[in-house]
């Protein structure tokens, strides 16, 4: 059973240290462990009693009532409102249905967004802010291993299933070279962007993690993109430094960069990289880049 710090809780939920304080005082349905030195932390059960609370206020409900439910009665309530679920409603739902390793619940609630957004809206409002949200998980080792894995291959199953229904590119579409630098293993994010591109009609040459420098030059050399994507999760200031200057050296093309905020943060400012914080700021550099190749043409 994992444990979770207040800090943790705080960051899973968005419930505010002070408001979780008071219910602590005033309800029942809140009682945090307490370490030898008293020091409070959550379990797994409070954990996602908390993330089906946050769903019925969101919704309408009052704290003072759902304090009075019982546990089915407020399952059944959360599973109501899911049928209908906000972006937000769904994200949390997604983080249970992790933490319980629920396929099916999982996949149920991907394919209601799907028939009511479209997969493009799906990836960029629900996938990637869900994958977002759990970054705090894994980056704080709370979940299990197996939970991690088990929710990665899940959705890497799907984006690859989708990005093969694609249908092929026209001959003189741009290309984008999308890759993971050395070391780099954590693919979730480049597939999302491979998704992306190649449903908006780029012609995508998909390397995938940790592609030697050398192996990247050829490719380069070969293919003449237009785009090159790429993330940058492991903090390793100076390699990082080195592989990005040998990379500006070996080409012209811009080079979109997106992860840790942190990360990016520190890049040496240069103008063929371009910073992305968002996938609507990919689409946006998609859009911008597709446009200049069809003008010159």
């Amino acid at each position: 059973m994992s444990t979770y710090s207040m800090s943790d809780i705080v960051s899973l939920t968005d419930f505010k240290a002070h408001t979780l304080r008071k219910w602590e005082t005033r309800y029942n349905f809140l009682e945090p462990k307490r370490t030898d030195t008293n020091i409070r932390y959550y379990t797994d059960d409070q954990l996602r009693m908390l993330l089906n609370i946050g769903i019925l206020l969101r919704n309408g409900h009052r704290i003072s009532h759902i304090d009075k439910m019982s546990q089915k009665e407020l399952n059944n309530k959360v599973s109501e409102i899911l049928l209908k679920a906000s972006p937000k409603d769904d994200i949390n739902a997604l983080v249970l249905c992790m933490l319980e390793m629920n396929e099916v619940r999982f996949s149920e609630i991907l394919g209601r967004h799907i028939m009511r957004s479209g997969l493009m809206k799906t990836i960029t409002n629900l996938v990637y802010p869900f994958l977002n949200h759990v970054g705090v998980l894994w980056g704080t080792n709370k979940a299990l291993p197996a939970q991690e894995h088990f929710i990665s291959n899940l959705i890497k199953q799907k984006i690859l299933s989708a990005i093969e229904a694609i249908p092929h590119p026209k001959d003189d579409a741009p290309k984008i070279v999308l890759f993971l630098m050395e070391e780099e293993t954590h693919e979730i994010g480049l597939l999302l962007a491979y998704y992306l591109a190649k449903e908006m009609g780029w012609k995508t040459f998909y390397l995938g993690q940790n592609v030697p420098q050398e192996d990247l030059r050829s490719v380069v050399q070969l293919v003449k993109p237009q785009l090159m994507m790429t993330l940058l999760t492991i903090s390793r200031p100076l390699k990082t430094k080195t592989l990005i200057n040998s990379l500006l050296a070996s080409t012209t093309s811009p080079i979109a960069m997106a992860g840790s905020a942190k990360l990016l943060k520190n890049l040496e400012e240069s103008d063929q990289i371009v910073v992305l914080k968002s996938p609507e700021e990919f689409i946006g550099l998609l859009n911008e880049k597709m446009e200049s190749a069809t003008a010159s043409i």
